[in-house]
């Protein structure tokens, strides 16, 4: 057998390195709680705790999408100084079980945003 086919889709695991999400010269984030997700075919993503985002940086927009295998996510804007990049954070609030550590954490995807 394969071993995409015995390994799991996705996995997660917790990221113990400070990680900053930063756009133009605005800080957006800065956590040392962000989870690492892998999953199989797509690029790894981080995500970091609502919390840790700072004030003002998020819009919720109207997009809702679902993933078969995450669940309903949910989209943000990005508010940058004069700047919003459209939908270019999401979070999965209710996520599948599998995938339960990313419930309510932030995921940024976007050129001009940055994650270290």
């Amino acid at each position: 057998m394969p071993a995409q086919d015995t390994e799991p889709r996705i996995t997660t695991q917790a990221v113990s390195e400070t990680v900053s999400v930063s756009a133009d010269t605005r800080l957006i984030a800065n956590t040392r709680r962000a989870v690492l997700l892998n999953e199989r075919g797509y690029r790894p993503k981080l995500y970091v705790p609502r919390g840790d985002v700072a004030s003002g940086a998020l819009i919720e927009s109207d997009t809702r999408t679902h993933c078969p295998y995450k669940g309903d996510a949910r989209y943000f804007h990005v508010v940058a100084g004069d700047q919003t990049y459209t939908d270019a954070a999401w979070s999965y609030d209710e996520p599948l079980a599998d995938v339960a550590t990313i419930a309510g954490l932030i995921a940024f995807d976007h050129p001009a945003i940055r994650v270290d």
